[in-house]
């Protein structure tokens, strides 16, 4: 694969300064930033004086932890507009998502908002090795709730010909990639999957393709589905980070040069790590729980919002500022079977061990008539390996991996080629049949 490591002088001054210059600007944007929040947003003022904190108690970064979370639920008990810290007038852009678990959450954007979000996500795709000029597919999705529109705008600001596409009508994907020669394409990395069939389907080879450059985000994936990716379309495929809380996408992205985490963008967000049981912040390198704090939000401030995923903080290499480890599990998808915890990546790590099965998969949880839970694994064969013996062994050397790194039994399920439900955006990795009370 080409060298797309980005010249030094096309950097923001920022991402390469000092540590110490980091942490002061850090410091003086959050000072403002309670401010911001305590002074102008109801219900920050409401959960400051609950927790008897007030903005001037902040005298270095480490005085964070002094104040409260915020959660997802705060959102929907603040629906629609209570936890902004403007006017709904300075607001140029709501968000809101579908609303299926409950009240829905709202974001909000102000004019500075966008404009910071754009640069960030400019910022991203030139670290991912994107160029001013170059032709950018975004098949992010474009409803309620997304980072789409995010990356549009990033990419345009850039510089680049944006040709946008919302997820699913894979054809029409495939037709535009072939049709437009994007160098880039940002995309969840399961749909990416799904493009991938449509190019196998046409008998087209997709290291033939325009695309250089993938941007994945939106779920957890595996450094072995990165490989997977990078082998079969011969580019380059980097991580992108991001929470509609939080920002959207462009929080934190990956380093093309490097690979080896996501740079988190700490001139805008001030990671923490916690024990997701106590709260208690952890030391830099300790596995914990993700939290940010946001440094110039102005419609929709986030003070240490929570954001249920799991991973640590590095050192940076390609840039000044720290690394996150990429996330390959969120405390929301764990599933704790039989009193082992398991994420989905575990499986799909697994499943691409195994020479005969595509990389679709989905879990099915169930309880049987013991009480005891049980794990399906819903995979398919390729179509080169769908005699009945390549099956069986497949579905045997999958059971065995699982069980024996791990740690728990499973049922394998080998259905026929495009037998599991293909991902059109985010994949729907769980299907959890257990009744919900026991």
């Amino acid at each position: 694969m080409e060298d797309l490591t980005p010249d030094r002088k096309s950097l923001d001054p920022i991402e390469i300064a000092s540590r110490d210059e980091i942490a002061a600007l850090q410091f003086h944007r959050m000072k403002r930033s309670l401010k911001h929040a305590y002074e102008n947003s109801p219900f920050y003022r409401q959960r400051f004086d609950d927790h008897g904190v007030h903005p001037e108690d902040l005298h270095t970064l480490a005085d964070l932890s002094k104040f409260p979370f915020t959660y997802k639920q705060d959102l929907r008990d603040n629906y629609p507009f209570g936890m902004f810290a403007v006017p709904r007038e300075q607001l140029v852009r709501i968000h809101a998502s579908s609303g299926t678990t409950g009240k829905p959450t709202v974001v909000g954007y102000t004019r500075g908002d966008i404009d910071n979000w754009a640069n960030l996500i400019a910022r991203s795709i030139r670290a991912s090795g994107g160029r001013p000029g170059d032709v950018c597919h975004v098949a992010y999705g474009y409803g309620l709730f997304t980072g789409g529109l995010g990356a549009h705008y990033g990419a345009e600001r850039l510089g680049c010909t944006v040709v946008p596409i919302s997820g699913g009508m894979t054809e029409r994907q495939v037709t535009l990639i072939e049709d437009f020669k994007p160098r880039i394409i940002m995309v969840t990395p399961s749909y990416m999957l799904s493009i991938l069939d449509e190019f196998r389907r046409r008998g087209m080879d997709p290291r033939e393709s325009s695309l250089k450059v993938g941007i994945f985000g939106a779920e957890p994936w595996t450094n072995k589905m990165r490989q997977e990716i990078e082998q079969v379309f011969d580019m380059h495929a980097v991580d992108i980070y991001g929470l509609s809380e939080v920002m959207g996408p462009g929080v934190a992205n990956e380093c093309v040069e490097t690979k080896d985490g996501l740079h988190i963008w700490e001139d805008h967000f001030y990671p923490e790590i916690i024990d997701p049981e106590t709260g208690e912040v952890l030391p830099d390198g300790e596995m914990g729980e993700l939290v940010f704090t946001t440094l110039t939000k102005e419609g929709l401030p986030m003070v240490r919002y929570r954001t249920r995923d799991l991973t640590r903080l590095l050192p940076g290499t390609a840039r000044s500022m720290r690394r996150m480890e990429k996330i390959t599990g969120r405390s929301d998808d764990m599933i704790i079977l039989r009193g082992v915890n398991v994420f989905p990546t575990q499986i799909e790590e697994q499943l691409l061990k195994v020479a005969g099965l595509a990389p679709h998969f989905q879990i099915e949880l169930n309880t049987g008539a013991n009480r005891m839970d049980n794990m399906t694994v819903h995979c398919e064969i390729l179509p080169d390996h769908a005699d009945a013996s390549a099956r069986d062994k497949a579905a045997k050397e999958l059971a065995h991996h699982i069980k024996s790194v791990v740690g728990v039994s499973s049922k394998v399920v080998v259905h026929d080629p495009a037998g599991v439900a293909r991902s059109e955006g985010k994949a729907r990795r769980v299907v959890d049949n257990r009744p919900k009370e026991r």
